[in-house]
């Protein structure tokens, strides 16, 4: 019979997406479970499994288009007819109802196919979970290994969230309030000269509708300083080459990573989000912080989970690889979720001073600039004080001011600012 596949709602807001790789065509005999195309949204590259065993008949898409949720991609031609059909889809178990305690109703089936990693497939065949069961906590709905365990460990039921409420910190914009700040309409350049339109798609749209949420929703306040790294360079050139010598490289990055995190766990407050829906302030009790890396096609924000667990020498080796796979658009949207804090680091690239945007919903970020030679007075064994030339780091904090204030601001730059300066106050040698 002949089954139309249409591009699946990939949840989180996602409508559209762009297609990178087509991996069939016309005739091809596929398996269920088989990458078909790989979707490019807004949040990250996407493989697309068949939900189908069968055979290929038409292929109505190609590389570099743009297709919306509900459009018709591939048309396949399997085996059985209505009766096959319906016994493969399963029908949603009652709702369970307990007195006296939340209610609890079960995953409704999926239609079309589950987005997750191979990994994760195969640990779901493992545990004898059917994926289409199982909500996904990622973006776009994204299974992890994380959610089939729980889907295993708690049966067939998931625990039904309470609905938003209406906030009273940023309240629902009125219609007339959308006119006052909508951009008026621009002028016909055309009429000064030769001009060229580029699509906004794909990292670059959502790197603009990112940056406009944060800058709009979140008051910034940025506080600089500068940290004298003069030993801290002495012990990254003299550990490099074993670091190098196992995969890894040791940047100025990877310091940063235990950096901040020495200093949120002093100050949780900055390892946190504000929930105005319930007027809660998030603490996370866990340290996933993000890495801006510069790619062709945008900023992309790879994330490192569990720094706090981690030594230096195996956050030496991820961070290279994860900045690779970002520049080659190989991230899974696993790696690009789940953030707490970010760091930012232009040092390479160059400049005294920026104004990073704090990375929605996350509450701070660490910008890192260019470390220069500079003159700096400091005392002598005597006391007396001497100018002496020390290699000095631009540091710049950008944080949200509804959770968090300036003295706060001070405080945490000082705790980055002291880790900088001694090293070895949290066991950076830990190889």
């Amino acid at each position: 019979m002949r089954k139309e596949f249409k591009l699946p709602d990939l949840g989180e807001g996602i409508h559209e997406g762009e297609i990178l790789e087509v991996s069939v065509s016309p005739g091809d005999e596929v398996n269920e479970g088989d990458v078909i195309f790989v979707v490019e949204t807004d949040k990250a590259a996407v493989e697309i499994p068949s939900p189908y065993s069968g055979k290929v008949e038409e292929v109505l898409i190609a590389p570099q288009t743009i297709v919306h949720v509900g459009e018709v991609m591939l048309v396949f031609e399997v085996a059985g007819g209505k009766e096959e059909a319906v016994k493969k889809t399963p029908l949603p178990p009652p709702a369970v109802k307990d007195q006296g305690a939340p209610a609890i109703k079960a995953a409704v089936p999926r239609k079309g196919p589950v987005p997750a990693a191979p990994a994760t497939r195969k640990l779901a065949r493992e545990l004898g979970v059917d994926l289409a069961q199982v909500v996904g906590s990622g973006p776009a709905g994204l299974v992890s290994a994380e959610d089939v365990r729980a889907f295993a460990e708690q049966g067939e039921t998931t625990m039904e969230q309470p609905p938003p409420q209406k906030s009273s910190i940023i309240p629902e914009p009125t219609a007339a309030a959308t006119d006052l700040i909508a951009p008026p309409a621009l002028p016909d350049f055309d009429q000064w000269g030769s001009v060229e339109h580029q699509p906004l798609r794909s990292v670059r749209r959502a790197i603009a509708k990112k940056m406009a949420l944060s800058w709009s929703q979140i008051p910034h306040v940025c506080h600089q300083d500068l940290a004298d790294i003069t030993e801290l360079e002495t012990i990254r050139r003299k550990n490099r080459n074993e670091v190098q010598d196992h995969g890894g490289k040791l940047t100025i990055t990877v310091f940063a990573l235990k950096a901040a995190v020495a200093a949120l766990e002093i100050m949780p407050r900055f390892n946190a989000s504000l929930d105005s829906g319930r007027e809660e302030i998030v603490l996370k009790k866990y340290f996933n912080l993000g890495i801006a890396t510069d790619t062709e096609k945008g900023l992309l924000v790879p994330v490192i989970k569990g720094v706090d667990k981690k030594t230096m020498m195996e956050l030496a080796v991820e961070l290279p690889e994860l900045a690779q796979k970002a520049r080659e658009g190989k991230l899974s949207m696993e790696e690009m979720s789940g953030g707490t804090f970010t760091i930012t680091n232009i040092g390479g690239i160059g400049g005294t001073g920026f104004q990073p945007i704090i990375n929605y919903p996350e509450a701070a970020i660490l910008g890192l600039g260019q470390a220069r030679w500079q003159p700096v007075i400091r005392k002598d064994d005597d006391g007396k004080p001497q100018v002496q030339a020390r290699l000095m780091l631009p540091l710049v904090l950008a944080f949200d001011h509804r959770i968090l204030d300036g003295a706060e601001g001070a405080r945490f730059m000082n705790e980055i600012k002291e880790t900088f300066e001694n090293p070895a106050r949290i066991m950076f040698f830990d190889f």
